[in-house]
């Protein structure tokens, strides 16, 4: 298919506005064509970096609309909203303004940028990218705090406030008591950690396994409020995947669960390291410790890592660390990994449905 025709097809699939029959052909073509697969996936990301660069620029008209506003009312001068301050005055007096929170959400995301660009440059050293999200950092904490403090005087009854992040990433359930697998990156020099569920629900958990050599990491959700889950909807094998397999993952770069798919492009990781695979997949920071799952519902990997220099050429540790880690760790804990996989034989949909409520995302500060 000539490139042109192909990204039209791409951008048309993306919006939904294909026939069905159009669709499992275009999905076809990418199942059966890792090069057509691996153009989608790239041009996919374009589209939607393009979208949030829309998007910041919206934020920031809309805010400059609402300083011009005010200004021009007398209501306030630019004496009185100059720097980091401009955010904490407009959000104290205009918090109920839909506008002000738009204006916020400008200046997180400028702040997002920078705090990203920082991180990336000190990893120039190295030709991997870990995947923790930094867009929570200390002015989004400091505006929720002031959000929580206003909206505790306010309410009627009192209001358990959020946990002020600076990063987050993903983990997800290894056992339904409470046991979670990310990254040892993750939880590195975090002195406090929080696990977040789909609906928001945050639950303090704490470290109970930490292998740097493996980057592998396994916390515990110690929160009385928290309801274990009586069986996992997936396993965890031992054995390796097979190339060329098909794959998929759930993970937290938004503060929504968001999906991904790829496929299986090596059996080993980053300079032919053993203990990882390399995938094709698309991810962003946030995606760390996120489960790789085959269409059988098997957790074969926790994704790690991505090559700073390369489009779509991902890292993920294999599963089979995690039995090596239970034998390390089986004196202090008691974790039962799951034997099977119920979601076997359903379709994508109703996997994910029944996987989403398993994987968190993960805070610290």
């Amino acid at each position: 298919m000539d490139d042109t025709l192909l990204l039209d097809a791409i951008e048309r699939y993306k919006r939904d506005e294909m026939t069905a029959q159009e669709k499992k052909f275009f999905e076809e073509m990418r199942k059966n064509n890792p090069d057509i697969d691996q153009m989608a996936v790239e041009h996919t990301f374009f589209l939607n970096e393009l979208e949030r660069l829309e998007q910041r620029k919206s934020y920031k008209h809309t805010l400059d609309e609402v300083e011009n506003t005010l200004v021009n009312e007398g209501i306030i001068s630019k004496k009185q909203i100059k720097g980091r301050a401009k955010v904490i005055y407009l959000w104290n007096r205009y918090r109920k303004t839909i506008a002000v929170a738009a204006c916020i959400a400008a200046i997180v995301s400028i702040s997002t940028a920078t705090i990203v660009s920082m991180y990336s440059e000190t990893k120039q050293a190295t030709n991997l990218t870990p995947l923790v999200n930094f867009k929570l950092n200390e002015l989004n904490g400091k505006i929720n705090q002031i959000k929580n403090k206003i909206d505790s005087a306010t309410a009627a009854m009192p209001v358990k406030p959020k946990f002020a992040a600076q990063f987050s990433a993903t983990g997800f359930l290894i056992d339904g008591n409470g046991f979670i697998a990310t990254n040892a990156h993750v939880i590195n020099n975090a002195k406090n950690l929080v696990v977040e569920n789909k609906k928001g629900d945050q639950f303090i958990a704490i470290p109970v396994y930490v292998n740097k050599a493996t980057d592998l990491a396994i916390l515990k959700i110690t929160d009385t409020t928290f309801k274990k889950i009586t069986a996992l909807p997936y396993s965890i094998p031992r054995a390796s995947a097979e190339l060329g397999e098909h794959i998929f993952t759930l993970g937290y770069p938004r503060d929504e669960v968001v999906y991904g798919e790829g496929y299986l492009s090596a059996k080993s990781g980053y300079s032919g390291d053993t203990a990882s695979y390399q995938i094709s997949i698309s991810v962003n920071p946030g995606n760390s410790g996120g489960p790789v799952i085959n269409k059988n519902g098997e957790v074969i990997g926790i994704i790690s890592s991505k090559e700073t220099n390369a489009d779509g050429v991902v890292f993920a540790i294999k599963s089979r660390n995690i039995y090596k880690a239970l034998e390390e760790i089986k004196t202090s804990q008691l974790i039962k990994l799951p034997a099977a996989a119920a979601i076997k034989g359903l379709d994508r949909v109703h996997q994910i449905k029944k996987i989403e409520d398993c994987v968190f995302m993960i805070k610290g500060n």
